[in-house]
């Protein structure tokens, strides 16, 4: 059915972008205690931590940004025509409020939030806050069992550890993720990896456990489809979860993200890998790094909000194909 008029955003016709309070595409916001939260479909989710970066931090404050960012978004996509807002019931559903002073609490306190979502059958969209963010929120949505990924990144965040033994930093969420029974890891596909190494722990993990890790040579030899129709045959007709890290796209075009890496993507490219996308069992996705404080434009927001907006198409595209919908 097609989705409740007061979930629709506000028109930049009604009230100019500039003005009013800005939520996630200019969504009402119904936090969990909200009277209609039983009825949001798609849920956009703010995750403003940082506290797993080893260096250059400022994700924190992507949240924000991105809300700032996204009242650009309108309605219909340019492309395919899909109008998300009214293929399902979407609001933003808020911050999760961390704790800035203890990994392991925001850890549960991310957890327990999405708990919450999963319990209510909304699939959440969220915008990170450092690649850590997405650990706690495989932990609440793959209780049901082992989700594949597609992963768009510079790096592949496999590292066992940081400085002698910490093991929740923000290029260790998918090891842990695969410890913890959260990842079939032969269901995963990492792409887009790329720069100067520390060594090759990482990438020796993902050979002996299957994952597929896709160079951004083999991308730019290959082509995005070609690439994109193997990562369909890999995580298959079962539910998956897709995290992009802002950083997947070169610097030039992303410059605001605390390890960025050049040699990459162009914001059209960014684009079209989520396009690629449409039709999968997407249980949940999300968008990380970006980092306010290197984005002096606020252009990586909006290419990081442009990307959120087609992940939501993704996420939706079966409805737009199906008949019942509309």
């Amino acid at each position: 059915m097609p989705s409740d008029p007061f979930f629709h955003p506000v028109s930049g016709f009604d009230l100019p972008r500039f003005a009013g309070v800005p939520t996630f595409m200019r969504l009402p916001q119904v936090t969990p205690d909200h009277p209609r939260f039983a009825e949001v479909e798609i849920g956009l989710v703010g995750v403003p931590w940082d506290s797993g970066t080893t260096n250059r931090p400022g994700p924190r404050h992507g949240p924000r940004q991105l809300r700032d960012a996204s009242t650009m978004i309108r309605a219909q996509h340019a492309t395919t025509g899909m109008r998300p807002f009214e293929a399902a019931n979407c609001a933003d559903l808020g911050d999760v409020g961390p704790n800035p002073a203890d990994i392991v609490d925001t850890l549960d306190r991310v957890t327990a939030f999405y708990d919450r979502l999963t319990s209510n059958g909304t699939r959440p969209l969220t915008a990170g806050g450092d690649h850590l963010t997405s650990l706690p929120v495989l932990r609440a949505l793959a209780k049901a069992g082992p989700l594949g990924m597609i992963h768009f990144d510079s790096h592949t965040d496999l590292f066992k550890s940081y400085f002698g033994g910490t093991l929740y930093t923000h290029g260790t969420p998918f090891r842990r993720a695969v410890e913890e029974g959260l990842l079939d890891p032969k269901r995963v596909i990492q792409i887009g990896i790329r720069g100067t190494m520390y060594d090759t722990e990482d990438r020796d993990f993902a050979k002996a456990e299957g994952i597929r890790i896709v160079t951004i040579e083999e991308l730019f030899a290959r082509g995005i489809p070609d690439v994109m129709q193997e990562a369909r045959e890999i995580v298959g007709a079962q539910p998956i979860y897709v995290s992009y890290d802002i950083d997947f796209v070169d610097p030039a075009f992303a410059p605001g993200t605390g390890t960025p890496e050049v040699g990459g993507p162009n914001s059209f490219q960014a684009l079209q890998v989520c396009r690629e996308l449409a039709g999968l069992e997407i249980v949940g996705a999300d968008l990380v790094e970006v980092s306010p404080p290197f984005d002096a434009s606020g252009g990586t927001a909006f290419l990081g909000v442009s990307i959120m907006f087609e992940l939501l198409c993704a996420m939706l595209a079966e409805r737009a194909l199906d008949p019942r919908s509309t």
